[in-house]
């Protein structure tokens, strides 16, 4: 979380005051923990199969804590790819001919919250959409299980069949992009032409909702489309939507542009807790690395969301790491006490305290 990105820092950070007492208070004299040790437990000890499934609980029960503090009626889950892109001979790593490049392609699962719920290594040439039931329906099962109503939002590369027929059954709403193809784009001929006169320096925003039914669709579905005229171009932007929502037209449309937030969220992923930093050979230890990147992305989400002032709660978690974690100081030691005196900068002595007095408040269930 702090942004120090492999075990390269670990022998600096080893003689680091703070660290060596955050590790052990009765042995903090003696350092704490090397690069080579920080190796083992990365790649022989968390890559067993217990340790490994643990950490995926570790990060579940977190975000669990936090669900139980209150959460409105409705989850909304957002599902993407990304790509990591790799610069060895990593095992399952492939060139992807999307990204151009030779990377992983991993899966996320977040909720509007920006917590990521559940994440899948994947090796780097495989569909965007492989693997989304091991991740989507255990969400939503654990959600309805909750007395949550669920929706889901995804983009093109979601739009399968299969997926929309396992959400119908399970009572689940959702709004997903579809790829345009002529009979889609015959249903809205009448929208396409550009309006007569002089165009206007807005856009020119159109909706229109209809029935569609794909020869891989067992039955009809709602399709809506959004046909935009923007000044100084010949043709309009259209998109397709596919969903089962009763919302008007204009209204799908913008509860689906919102899942744009979790492409945000992933780049935060990348840059602040350097989840592309999947370096190590075997791929079960970039799976370890890859999960210890989210549970740190998520403390800092729940940190923000949580506990930050209203002042500052739209910070990224790049600058909330570069001025609120990353901050001078000096550890005193005393016979009975340690003082960790903090320079003032960014993290002043009102906001420190405003932060623990909001922690302080947190009625999170023990355990």
């Amino acid at each position: 979380m702090a942004g120090y990105e492999d075990v390269n820092d670990a022998e600096r950070l080893s003689q680091d005051p703070t660290f060596r007492l955050i590790g052990s208070e009765k042995v903090w004299d003696r350092g704490a923990a090397l690069t080579s040790r920080l190796q083992t437990f990365e790649t022989e000890i968390l890559t067993e199969e217990e340790n490994f499934a643990g950490l995926a609980r570790l990060n579940r029960e977190l975000i669990g804590k936090a669900e139980a503090l209150g959460s409105p009626y409705r989850t909304v889950l957002d599902m993407d790819s990304t790509e990591i892109p790799v610069y060895g001979e990593q095992e399952q790593s492939a060139y992807n001919g999307h990204f151009e490049s030779t990377c992983y392609h991993p899966l996320l699962l977040f909720n509007r919250e920006g917590d990521c719920l559940a994440a899948k290594l994947r090796p780097g040439n495989v569909h965007s959409a492989e693997g989304w039931e091991e991740l989507l329906l255990p969400e939503i099962e654990r959600q309805q299980h909750r007395g949550e109503e669920v929706a889901f939002r995804a983009d093109a590369a979601f739009a399968k069949p299969e997926i929309y027929e396992a959400l119908e059954e399970r009572g689940v709403k959702y709004a997903i992009r579809i790829p345009a193809n002529n009979n889609l784009e015959r249903d809205i001929a009448e929208l396409v032409p550009r309006p007569v006169g002089r165009p206007s320096k807005k856009p020119l925003v159109e909706y229109k909702g209809f029935l569609y039914q794909a020869e891989s669709w067992k039955t009809a579905r709602r399709v809506v489309a959004k046909v935009e005229h923007h000044a100084g171009e010949l043709f309009p932007r259209v998109g397709f939507i596919v969903t089962n929502l009763t919302l008007p037209s204009r209204a799908v449309v913008r509860f689906y542009n919102k899942r744009g937030t979790a492409e945000q969220w992933s780049k935060e992923g990348k840059q602040a807790v350097k989840m592309t930093r999947l370096s190590c050979h075997r791929f079960r230890s970039n799976e370890v690395r890859l999960w210890l990147t989210i549970i740190a992305y998520n403390l800092g989400n729940l940190w923000r969301r949580l506990v930050l002032p209203q002042r500052i709660g739209n910070w990224s978690l790049t600058s909330l790491q570069q001025r609120l974690v990353k901050t001078g100081g000096r550890l005193v030691k005393h016979a009975r006490y340690y003082w960790l005196l903090l320079a003032e900068s960014h993290l002043t002595r009102r906001l420190f305290g405003a932060m623990v007095q909001r922690m302080a408040a947190l009625t999170i269930p023990a355990g």
